[in-house]
């Protein structure tokens, strides 16, 4: 179970982060920011992607923000983001409930920049009524991540 790695990839790490679990789903971004009672920028999608060399990662950015394909592709090369199926197969998470957080296999994880306006962001927790806060500090060092730029500017 997905909630459940996540549970356990905290433990693994001696992290003392509570699991927030709600009544109501989390599965967008719009119901995430609603139920958790914040701005939808401070959710932390989490966004899977294939690059054409077959590599797959993970990009998580604040809720509001939407992937800049010119910055993506000088910063990866070209991809796709996967499919409903491919991203629990990868991550082992269902959509609306992915995360950097155990994951059913390793994969690189970029922080988009677009997080740093926060010192505290809600990503899911591997459920779709699952959620954790975290400072993006703290996410990039337990997922061993990478900042990356490779979304919109803000207008």
């Amino acid at each position: 179970m997905s909630l459940q790695s996540v549970k356990a990839f905290f433990q693994q790490l001696e992290l003392n982060l509570p699991i927030i679990e709600l009544d109501v789903s989390t599965a967008t971004v719009a119901l995430a920011a609603e139920a958790h009672g914040v701005e939808p920028g401070q959710i932390a999608k989490t966004l899977a992607f294939r690059l054409n060399d077959d590599r797959v990662l993970l990009v998580v950015a604040k809720g509001d923000a939407r992937i800049d394909h010119k910055k993506f592709k000088d910063e990866f090369g070209k991809g796709k983001m996967l499919g409903l199926d491919e991203v629990v197969e990868m991550t082992g998470h269902p959509v609306g409930g992915v995360c950097p957080f155990g994951l059913a296999q390793a994969l690189p994880v970029y922080l988009d920049v677009s997080l740093q306006i926060y010192d505290e962001v809600i990503p899911a927790a591997g459920s779709v009524n699952s959620a954790v806060r975290i400072s993006p500090e703290l996410m990039l060092k337990i997922t061993q991540g990478q900042w990356v730029d490779v979304c919109q500017s803000a207008a």
